[in-house]
C-alpha cells in the first residue's frame, strides 16, 4: 500500500458492496484465479487503481473498415473476410493514420455472468489521437464486455492525427470490471457531490440525471494566456512507449485567449483543452467521462474516459486536478466559448476501497495536472 493510500479515508472505509466496479486488490484475485488470464505473465504494473492496463500481441491485422463481428461472428471471422495484410509488431512497426488495425490482445477473459467489463483508451493514448476500441468475439457493442464472456480479446487501432510506432507488450487501452449492476440515481450523486466536491464550482442549478456537467476554460493561464493546442497534420512518427522524448513545438500548435474567450473548433482537426472546474475523485471510487449530447454540437470530448480513485484529492497529492479535453469538431466549424457544458463525469462505486490509488506512488502520469499534453512530449516551452 503506498503512503498516498495510507493519508485517505474513503467515504465508506468500513463497508464493502456486492455490485460495483472492481478494485486493484480483487483484479489481483482474479488473475491468480484464472478469470483474467495472458499469453504472458500479467504484470504487477499493469494493475491499476480500478482497472488493468491491457498489452498489444505480436501481429496487427490491416483491415478495409471498422467493423462489431455480431452475435454470429467471431473476430477471427470478420478479419478473414475483411483483412488486407498483417504486420509482425513483435520488435515495431509503424501504424498510419486513416488506416484501422485489429490487433490480438495478451489478455483473454473467463468471466461468470454476474461480472462484466467495460474498457477506454489510456489517457495518453487519447492525447495522441489514436482511436483504440475494445472488441470481442460476437460482440455487439465496442468497448463492453458481457457478463458470462470466455474468449479473447482485441483492440481496434486507428491513428487519426500522428501515425505511430507499437510494439508487443505496449498499452494503449485498459480495463474495468463490474460485479453486479450498480448506478446513483440523482439525488445520491447530489449528496455524494455536496460531501465531496467532485467538480469544484460547477455550473449552477446542476441536472445530474446523466452525470455531473463540467465546462471548458478559455481563459487559460494569466501570465501566458495559453488555452490549448491544435496538432500538426503532417507531423513525425511517436513511438507509444518513449516517454518526454518529443519537441512539442514540432507536433503543436499553441491556441492563446481571444478577446472574446472563444476558439472556433475547425473540422477534423485535433484539440487539447482543459476543463474550467477541478475534478476530485474519491478514494472508493471511480468515474468515466462521457461526451455531451450532440443535439448541442457536433463535436466529441476526451477518447479516453477513466478517472481512478485517488485522480484530483488532496490527500493523495492532487489537489487542483483539471480534466484534460481531446475535442474534435465533425462536418462543420463549431465556435466553444469559455465555461461552455461540454460533457459529464458519471461516478460509480468501488465493491471497496483498492489497496492502491491514483498518484506519483504508482507512477501516475497525471495527477495534478492543468493543461497539459501526452507523457510523450517535453514540457510546453515557456516565453
Amino acid at each position: 500500500m503506498t503512503e498516498q493510500t495510507t493519508q485517505m479515508v474513503p467515504l465508506d472505509a468500513d463497508h464493502s458492496h456486492a455490485t460495483g466496479v472492481l478494485p486493484s486488490q480483487a483484479i489481483r484475485g482474479l488473475i491468480d484465479g484464472e478469470i483474467i488470464s495472458a499469453s504472458a505473465k500479467i504484470a504487477e504494473d499493469q494493475i491499476q487503481p480500478a482497472s488493468l492496463d491491457l498489452r498489444l500481441g505480436d501481429i496487427a491485422h490491416r483491415v478495409q473498415a471498422s467493423f462489431l463481428p455480431g452475435e454470429g461472428s467471431t473476430v477471427a471471422d470478420k478479419v478473414a473476410q475483411f483483412g488486407l495484410h498483417t504486420l509482425d509488431i513483435s520488435s515495431s512497426a509503424v501504424l498510419e493514420t486513416g488506416c484501422v488495425y485489429i490487433v490480438p490482445l495478451q489478455e483473454s477473459l473467463n468471466l461468470d455472468t454476474s461480472m462484466s467489463a467495460i474498457a477506454n483508451p489510456k489517457s495518453s493514448t487519447g492525447r495522441l489521437d489514436i482511436f483504440t476500441r475494445l472488441i470481442t468475439d460476437h460482440g455487439v457493442e465496442f468497448d463492453r464486455v458481457r457478463g458470462g464472456y470466455s474468449g479473447p480479446l482485441y483492440a481496434e487501432i486507428s491513428p487519426r492525427t500522428f501515425s505511430v510506432v507499437v510494439r508487443t507488450g505496449a498499452r494503449l487501452n485498459q480495463l474495468r470490471l463490474k460485479k453486479g449492476h450498480f448506478s446513483y440515481s440523482e439525488q445520491d450523486l447530489q449528496r455524494l457531490n455536496s460531501k465531496v466536491g467532485l467538480v469544484e464550482s460547477g455550473p449552477a442549478n446542476l441536472d445530474l440525471k446523466d452525470g455531473i456537467p463540467f465546462t471548458v476554460d478559455l481563459q487559460g493561464s494569466p501570465e501566458s494566456g495559453l488555452v490549448g493546442f491544435r496538432a500538426r497534420k503532417n507531423a513525425g512518427l511517436i513511438d507509444v512507449d518513449r516517454k518526454g522524448q518529443y519537441d512539442p513545438v514540432e507536433f503543436w500548435e499553441p491556441i492563446y485567449r481571444g478577446r472574446t474567450a472563444t476558439i472556433v473548433l475547425n473540422p477534423d482537426d485535433f484539440y487539447i483543452l482543459a476543463s474550467r472546474e477541478a475534478v476530485t475523485v474519491p478514494a472508493d471510487h471511480a468515474a468515466e467521462m462521457v461526451a455531451y449530447d450532440t443535439l448541442v454540437g457536433e463535436f466529441r470530448v476526451h477518447y479516453a474516459g477513466f478517472f481512478d480513485p485517488g485522480f484530483g484529492d488532496d490527500a493523495a497529492g492532487g489537489g487542483g486536478s483539471r480534466a484534460v479535453l481531446e475535442v474534435r469538431s465533425h462536418d462543420v466549424p463549431f465556435m466553444i466559448e469559455h465555461g461552455q457544458i461540454l460533457g459529464r463525469l458519471v461516478y460509480e462505486r468501488l465493491t471497496e476501497p483498492p489497496d492502491r490509488i491514483y498518484g506519483q506512488g504508482i507512477g501516475s502520469s497525471y495527477q495534478r495536472q492543468g493543461l497539459q499534453l501526452g507523457k510523450h512530449f517535453q514540457p510546453w516551452p515557456t516565453p
